[in-house]
């Protein structure tokens, strides 16, 4: 039995034939959608690794069934980017060494991006570290993406005032 879903994923309308209603939307991301830059990790929501943003929310893709999303706009970290331009949070892991070996790096952008939005980060490291608690770094590299979403948080907050202005 195939079903047949309809996403936006990073402003781009998907239809997509399902021929097992359990895939879940991290493998039809990396298997179907040709978007690798969501990555396994665990495959059961411990990680964060596979963190996207469905209808501006953080969830873990590898426990969403795709089939459940029909309808639901995605952001990938394939869809953060402005063509060259860099988004403030990835320019931030950049600047800070938010990263080491990488692997962690789009689940933990992702997260710090729906972090923000949600208006969870705030200004104290403490806030922003337990609004990341579900993502995992192997490498350690927690200090680095603190700073970087404290950073990205007054970069995002001072644009947003200055287009108030």
């Amino acid at each position: 039995m195939n079903l047949s879903i309809s996403l936006t994923v990073n402003g781009v309308r998907r239809n997509v034939e399902l021929d097992d209603p359990r895939v879940t939307l991290l493998d039809l991301l990396r298997e179907r959608l040709d978007l690798t830059g969501t990555k396994k990790g665990c495959d059961r929501g411990q990680c964060g690794a596979c963190t996207v943003l469905v209808d501006g929310r953080r969830i873990n893709s590898c426990l969403a069934l795709a089939v459940s999303l029909d309808g639901a706009d995605i952001l990938t970290i394939e869809g953060v980017a402005r063509g060259s331009e860099l988004h403030p949070l990835q320019a931030a892991f950049i600047a800070h060494d938010g990263l080491q070996c990488g692997f962690c790096t789009p689940g933990q952008i992702m997260s710090a991006i729906g972090l923000i939005e949600e208006g969870q980060a705030g200004d104290d490291p403490e806030r922003v570290r337990e609004g990341m608690s579900g993502n995992l770094c192997r490498c350690g590299a927690y200090a680095g993406i603190t700073q970087a979403v404290l950073d990205a948080q007054q970069t995002l907050t001072e644009a947003k005032q200055g287009r108030a202005a």
